[in-house]
């Protein structure tokens, strides 16, 4: 787990507020690069971002510190970010925790997948990190 909040100089970076919260967001993804991506990203917007590498992992720790957004990777090992998404709607600690699916499975009934386990936005790899950021504000001004 890797509290992605501070900047490469180890400064801690303005976090985005919710009252006196701190938005929190939890990015799960199988692949580093990505994870790396999505975190710096979040992090320089001002969310206080914390990482996990799979399923199991991402769905432990959005169980444990309920963030208020979870953005999942489809396909990873163990349990998919379809599965984890369910299992998120399902736990009353979790159910009202905004999704975000950002996946490679771009078809349409993969887009309709997504959704009806849930989620609440769907981004497509290869994606924009400013289109990422915009629809990470905006699910967050929907949600608050």
């Amino acid at each position: 787990m890797i509290d992605a909040s501070a900047d490469q100089s180890g400064e801690s970076r303005p976090r985005r507020r919710r009252g006196d919260a701190v938005t929190t967001v939890v990015v799960v993804d199988d692949d580093p690069d990505i994870r790396a991506l999505v975190s710096m990203r979040l992090s320089r917007a001002g969310y206080a971002v914390t990482v996990e590498s799979d399923g199991e992992a991402g769905l432990a720790t959005a169980l444990a510190e309920q963030p208020d957004l979870v953005v999942l990777d489809w396909m990873m090992p163990g349990l998919s970010g379809i599965e984890v998404c369910r299992i998120l709607r399902d736990d009353p600690r979790t159910t009202d925790t905004a999704v975000l699916l950002l996946t490679a499975r771009a078809q349409e009934e993969d887009i309709e997948r997504g959704f009806a386990a849930g989620a609440d936005d769907y981004l497509v790899k290869p994606f924009s990190v400013r289109e990422l950021a915009t629809r990470v504000d905006a699910i967050l001004a929907r949600v608050r």
